[in-house]
């Protein structure tokens, strides 16, 4: 293994860990007024978040790069915060992610939070909890499937990226190209004994990560 593949690697990590936290950070809130709303833009709001499901990563990492770019209305934004333009950067890279991956994190939560109902909330609202204690205390807890889905999910999800973290990235080495690109980079090559250590790489993460995901969810924690 060479050095531009363990750092392609190791910069593919980072991405992950860091669009993980951030989206279970996002998810949550969004997931649970998702669950618990009776206003009439929630429909519209969760076709939003499910967009990235049908919408080509091509189409979404070009807007992003127009909007955030330096004549885009967050380009000039960033910029005027000191921040530069986001565009072919480490944190453009996770902006593009996190959009990328939302409806990865948020439905499985969605469906945990629904799948709650009204009874343990009733119960805990009896007991004088206040919204945040009955959240962290009972919510979550009871959620815990659907949370460990959604970081899996969401880890996994950007690891495999490719189309909008290259449309949104670039392929800058040790700065912006991440794993898939690389791939990508060996077979234009022709290079393919590289690409098959990194595809095969993928493919056993890939296969590992869904195993755990499905054993999880047939035998969840607390339970034997």
């Amino acid at each position: 293994m060479s050095d531009s593949d363990l750092s392609a690697i190791l910069l593919t990590l980072r991405l992950a860990g860091t669009v993980t936290v951030l989206l279970l950070l996002l998810a949550m809130p969004l997931a649970w007024w998702l669950a618990r709303t009776r206003s009439r833009a929630r429909g519209a709001v969760a076709a939003v978040v499910a967009l990235p499901l049908v919408l080509p990563p091509s189409v979404l990492g070009f807007y992003l790069l127009v909007f955030l770019g330096p004549n885009g209305p967050g380009g000039r934004l960033t910029e005027s915060l000191g921040l530069g333009t986001l565009p072919f950067t480490f944190p453009g890279l996770v902006v593009a992610s996190v959009l990328y991956s939302l409806p990865f994190a948020v439905q499985p939560l969605q469906n945990a939070f629904e799948a709650i109902g009204e009874r343990p909330l009733e119960v805990a609202a009896t007991l004088r909890a206040g919204p945040w204690d009955t959240f962290f205390s009972v919510v979550l807890p009871l959620s815990r499937p659907g949370l460990f889905s959604a970081a899996v999910l969401g880890f996994a999800h950007t690891v495999g990226e490719f189309g909008v973290v290259l449309m949104m990235g670039g392929n800058i080495p040790d700065r912006t190209r991440v794993v898939s690109v690389l791939i990508y980079d060996h077979v234009d090559a022709l290079e393919y004994t590289q690409a098959h250590w990194l595809s095969g790489g993928m493919l056993a993460f890939s296969f590992l990560v869904l195993f755990l995901l499905y054993g999880f969810k047939r035998n969840p924690v607390g339970r034997p």
